[in-house]
């Protein structure tokens, strides 16, 4: 009999952990939960040294055997998001046409491509028929399924509304994709405008520049200010010395800033400083506000309890100051307060929001009200969208005429100045 050791969490909503002794993880699990705890974690220990057996690398006639995995370029080890959307969507159909869950599952994975996903349905089809739930088979794919994914779907099991929250799933997973479409279709053009911009800077300054260089330095003029630096920035970009520093040190200044971002307090003051980032930081506030309300709504609806959905809603939240709210949020519902007092002292949430969740504890419809909070904010977020683009646009043509005007200006003044001189 195997020793497993778990990382679960109480009916509080505290995080535990333990061992228990079983002869499959299944059986472990299900120890687990008669316990009144919700497994997160599950690994098999070493009966010896009390390590995991998949810390410890096999030995062949002495000599420790090696597993090298080679990913070949474009070849992902995780369902893309929108697979997942499509495949939550035609499941829920499946199993609201009276098909068994097994049977579901099989006819999924026999229609889709050789790949990861058909992988995964395939090993997941597996551990159900082995006697493993549906919630503990995606709970072994954690880089493909969600925490959010796999505690609803638990909740559907224990609820016996397991379609029902698949309907939700598939509503949610769908309007987070149109969201990502939306952002991204609207940011195409400025980064087209973008990349033109420094191809055409770049040939103007390796190309363009050097020749007039060449031609000014048969001038017995000084030359002007203006025209002066633009030589010397020719230079700098001329020079791959230069170019190796400048580009050093952008990648010296993105390893810094993603260490910063590694430590609690890094992560809370960056997310809290894109907040208040002038134009962008009201979107990303509504994006991650929208985000909230969607998920916290999906989960309480779908059977979820509340404090456990509040653990979920801080680590898929992808907001430090948002999971911070959370804890606070979390850490008042046990010692009895209400939802919305926390969330307005965190200085986070709009009044709209606060209000409506107000109403929502006191009515018993907080998902309802969530939900129209998060509908609410969806379409703020598309405003948003659509005027960012619309500054951006102007903007950006503005600053390359700006540019590129000064570069001409600059070029053109010592040929002026030296036909003022002769006339």
């Amino acid at each position: 009999m195997a020793v497993y050791a778990y990382v679960a969490m109480n009916n509080r909503g505290k995080e535990i952990s333990g061992s228990v002794e079983a002869e499959t993880s299944t059986l472990a699990i299900s120890q687990i939960r008669d316990m009144g705890y919700f497994p997160t974690k599950v690994y098999e220990k070493s009966p010896a040294s009390g390590t995991s057996t998949s810390a410890k690398p096999a030995k062949a006639g002495g000599v420790a055997s090696m597993n090298i995995t080679i990913k070949l370029p474009g070849i992902g080890d995780r369902i893309k998001p929108k697979q997942l959307a499509v495949f939550v969507r035609q499941l829920a159909t499946l199993l609201g046409a009276g098909l068994p869950l097994l049977r579901s599952i099989n006819v999924l994975s026999d229609q889709a491509k050789p790949g990861i996903m058909k992988e995964t349905l395939s090993e997941i089809a597996a551990d159900i028929e082995g006697g493993a739930t549906f919630s503990d088979a995606v709970a072994k794919h954690p880089k493909s399924f969600s925490k959010l994914f796999v505690n609803m779907i638990k909740a559907g099991e224990v609820g016996g509304i397991l379609e029902a929250v698949l309907e939700r799933l598939a509503e949610f997973s769908e309007k987070e994709e149109a969201l990502k479409r939306k952002i991204k279709s609207a940011m195409v053009y400025p980064i087209l405008v973008t990349v033109a911009a420094v191809g055409i800077l770049t040939f103007l300054i390796i190309v363009v520049i050097p020749t007039f260089k060449k031609m000014f330095e048969d001038f017995d003029t000084e030359l002007p200010g203006a025209t002066v630096m633009l030589l010397k920035m020719s230079d700098v970009f001329k020079d791959w010395k230069s170019i190796l520093v400048i580009l050093g040190s952008l990648v010296g200044l993105f390893i810094i800033y993603k260490l910063i971002r590694k430590t609690r307090k890094g992560a809370y003051y960056s997310d809290k400083i894109k907040l208040y980032i002038p134009v962008v930081g009201p979107l990303i506030k509504k994006t991650a506000v929208g985000r909230f309300s969607r998920t916290f709504a999906t989960l309480i609806g779908s059977g979820v309890p509340i404090l456990q959905a509040l653990t979920i809603v801080k680590d898929t939240s992808g907001n430090e100051v948002i999971a911070q709210a959370m804890v606070s949020v979390r850490d008042s519902i046990r010692e009895g307060e209400s939802i919305a007092s926390p969330l307005e002292a965190s200085g986070i949430f709009p009044p709209l929001v606060i209000n409506m969740v107000d109403v929502g504890e006191e009515t018993g419809a907080l998902d309802k009200m969530l939900l129209k909070v998060a509908d609410a904010y969806d379409q703020e977020v598309d405003a948003a969208v659509a005027a960012l683009t619309s500054i951006m646009e102007p903007i950006m043509i503005v600053g390359m005429g700006v540019v590129v005007g000064f570069i001409v200006i600059a070029l053109f003044l010592p040929l002026i100045k030296l036909a003022t001189a002769i006339v």
